[in-house]
C-alpha cells in the first residue's frame, strides 16, 4: 500500500503550483523551526506559558524517540534512494525515513496547541497535515512513515500533558 500511494501521488499530484507549494510548506518544518517559534510565543505570554514549555517539551521527546531511538532501530531507507528515476525538488535528506520527524514535530506542536485553545488547533492541525502530506509528496518519506511520526507526535504530546498535569 506504502508503494502504490508514494507512487500515484508522484504521478498525479505534480504541476506548476504543487512542485511550488510544498517545497515552501516542507521547509516551514525544517528543525520544527515553525514550532519552535509557536512554543518560544506562548512562552512570551503569562496566558499560555505552560502550553509553550508543554509544546518545547513534546517537541524534545517526540525528537528524542523518532530520530534518537526509532530511525537508527527501523533503518528504513528513503524513498528517492529505493525508486529512481524521480527528480527531487528539495535538497536529499539525510538520515533513514522511518518515523518522519516533520510530521511528528507537527503532531505533537498541533495537539499542545489545540489543547492551549482550540483556535489555535484547528489551524495547527491543518499546517501539520501540509508539512506532513509535503514529505510524500517530495519523495522523502513513505505514507506509513508520515502515520507512524504523527502517531509519535500525538503520544508524546499527550504523554507530556499528562506529566505536567500531574505536578
Amino acid at each position: 500500500m506504502d508503494e502504490f500511494i508514494l507512487i500515484f501521488i508522484q504521478n498525479h499530484f505534480h504541476n506548476g503550483f504543487t512542485d511550488l507549494f510544498f517545497p515552501f510548506i516542507t521547509v516551514l518544518g525544517n528543525a520544527g523551526l515553525i514550532w519552535v517559534v509557536s512554543g518560544l510565543c506562548l512562552i512570551c505570554t503569562k496566558k499560555y506559558r505552560f502550553y509553550g514549555v508543554m509544546l518545547l517539551a513534546a517537541l524534545v521527546l517526540t525528537h528524542t524517540l523518532g530520530e534518537g531511538i526509532l530511525k537508527p532501530l527501523v533503518a528504513r531507507p528513503r524513498p528517492f534512494a529505493v525508486y529512481s528515476g524521480y527528480h527531487l525538488l528539495i535538497a536529499a535528506p539525510r538520515g533513514y525515513s522511518f518515523p518522519s520527524g516533520h510530521a511528528g514535530a507537527a503532531f505533537a506542536a498541533a495537539f499542545v496547541l489545540g489543547k492551549a485553545n482550540r483556535r489555535l488547533g484547528i489551524p495547527a492541525f491543518a499546517l501539520a497535515f501540509l508539512i506532513a502530506f509535503s514529505r510524500v509528496f517530495l519523495f522523502v518519506h513513505y505514507p506509513s512513515d508520515i502515520l507512524a511520526g504523527a502517531i509519535l507526535g500525538v503520544l508524546s504530546a499527550g504523554f507530556i500533558c499528562l506529566l505536567f498535569k500531574k505536578t
